[in-house]
């Protein structure tokens, strides 16, 4: 239901703005897939989205949709709400989480359902995802809920 009045507006989460570049990665969140670009040449995934792979400068690029599977590769915990939206979620954590698919393979998320004192890095996570509102849904991660095999 959208908000009825500014302050309910003002104290919502902050939106996704999709552009050309990222319009797939966004859409896949809708469906609740976690999509990341992958260069044919190089045979390797890249997050965040380009035009133009990094490493061959080739616009052979297309979507592979990821298992959600990831290790907490770094986090900070946020006891001061970054914007209002944020203020009922405290405290707030963001983490870079290594994506299983390969190495070195970082998204930088926020991790829910989790308590910042029983973090550890190396920590299994799975993908998740928040609808902020009608249609516009984000990724984000959580412990795993079992735990898996190296």
């Amino acid at each position: 239901m959208p908000p009825t009045d500014a302050s309910e507006e003002a104290t919502r989460k902050p939106l996704p703005l999709a552009d050309e570049t990222t319009t797939a990665y966004w859409n896949a969140a809708r469906e609740g897939r976690l999509a990341v670009q992958y260069c044919e040449p190089c045979a390797r995934y890249q997050h965040l989205p380009v035009d133009a792979c990094p490493k061959c400068g080739g616009s052979e690029l297309s979507w592979k949709d990821m298992s959600g599977r990831a290790t907490l590769y770094s986090y900070t915990v946020m006891h001061d709400a970054p914007a209002p939206g944020f203020a009922d979620h405290l405290p707030y954590i963001v983490v870079v989480a290594e994506l299983d698919e390969q190495e070195n393979l970082l998204i930088t998320t926020n991790l829910v359902d989790a308590n910042p004192a029983e973090l550890r890095i190396g920590l299994p996570l799975e993908a998740t995802f928040e609808e902020l509102a009608p249609g516009e849904v984000v990724p984000q991660f959580r412990p795993a809920s079992q735990q898996r095999s190296a």
